[in-house]
């Protein structure tokens, strides 16, 4: 999958940064860690890797962040998306491993700009959206996470057009997460994705840094309206998506 041998200092140095600053916006927000690392670390490691080492990073974090806000869980909601979002699972499970690595990072950096975009535009939903929008985003979403491991921003913005309040939207987003994860890793175990040794290596590596990260997020998220949140998400995959989109054409 990757020769450790050879890695880049660069990749070495950067890693840890790189991490700290995905988990502080997965502890702020409940996801968007993915979004951050992959279009980064994609300059130095194939997407098929980093997918899988970010899935089993997403778990634990998922796990911290629902258990810290397992009060403001909205059940309801999730009631209606887990079914859709395992359609989309069903979609996207067998693209990661057909789609040359060129593609998957434009896709992903077009991914991450629009979303980004979105965010900044759209910081605040004036009234409830309807319930009938769970279908394609259960479905993107879904597909998504399979794909690009980053079905967060579809599951966020549903939610923050069907509720008012941060800690409501990240606690369900991370719940939705976890059970992504979950799914994802065992897919990627069934494909040969997540058996490799580069992949426990790195999971193990970057544990304190995911921690760190998730602990910072967790402070700023308590200052930060909602509003504020989803520009500083927004800001941030917008420039990973567009570094990706530049490496790419050049």
């Amino acid at each position: 999958m990757i020769d450790l041998g050879h890695l880049s200092p660069w990749l070495l140095l950067l890693t840890p940064f790189v991490i700290v600053l995905a988990y502080t916006v997965f502890g702020l927000s409940g996801f968007g860690s993915t979004a951050i690392a992959v279009p980064i670390l994609a300059h130095f490691l194939p997407v098929s890797y980093l997918v899988p080492l970010m899935a089993l990073l997403d778990c634990a974090s998922s796990i911290f962040v629902g258990t810290t806000g397992r009060e403001h869980l909205a059940k309801d909601e999730l009631k209606w998306l887990i079914p859709f979002m395992f359609v989309g699972f069903v979609i996207g499970a067998t693209v990661l491993v057909r789609v040359p690595d060129h593609y998957l990072r434009l896709a992903l950096g077009v991914f991450a700009m629009t979303i980004g975009i979105y965010s900044i535009a759209n910081p605040v939903m004036h009234r409830a959206i309807s319930r009938l929008w769970v279908v394609p985003v259960g479905v993107l979403g879904g597909a998504a996470a399979t794909v690009f491991g980053a079905g967060g921003p579809f599951y966020a913005t549903y939610l923050s057009g069907r509720m008012g309040n941060k800690s409501q939207v990240r606690a369900t987003t991370s719940a939705l997460i976890s059970v992504s994860t979950v799914t994802r890793a065992i897919l990627y175990a069934a494909t040969g994705l997540l058996l490799h040794t580069a992949i426990a290596l790195g999971t193990v590596v970057l544990a304190p840094f995911v921690w760190a990260g998730l602990k910072l997020g967790t402070r700023i998220h308590l200052g930060l309206s909602q509003q504020q949140m989803r520009r500083v998400v927004g800001a941030l995959l917008v420039f990973t998506g567009a570094s990706l989109l530049v490496r790419v054409v050049f």
